[in-house]
């Protein structure tokens, strides 16, 4: 397995939130729906994290036919990124959950 550049949690949502078709405002709804309140992205950082995205060629323009709502979605690449950064969170998740059950014995 080849090593990526693990992603910040901010470009892993965002990441995720483009496996479809969405402009700004729907990822951001997305997000803050999706985790309750708990995480919310501000279109500052959301644009700042789809320029990069986009320089890396993770994600694309898909529709620009409307400048004010532009819809951008993953790409090939950029599925395969958030596939192995999503194994290494379930690693992780994996590492705590049973850290947690052995400090209960």
């Amino acid at each position: 397995m080849k090593k990526t550049e693990q992603l910040t949690d901010s470009m892993f949502y965002i990441m995720a939130a483009l496996t479809k078709p969405k402009h700004g405002y729907a990822i951001m709804n997305l997000i803050e729906e999706t985790t309750n309140g708990v995480i919310t992205i501000g279109p500052a950082s959301m644009y700042t994290i789809i320029k990069k995205l986009l320089i890396q060629e993770w994600i694309y323009l898909h529709d620009k036919s409307d400048a004010r709502r532009k819809t951008y979605q993953l790409t090939e690449q950029g599925r395969n990124v958030l596939e192995e950064d999503l194994k290494v969170r379930k690693r992780m998740i994996q590492l705590a959950e049973n850290g947690l059950k052995e400090g209960e014995e």
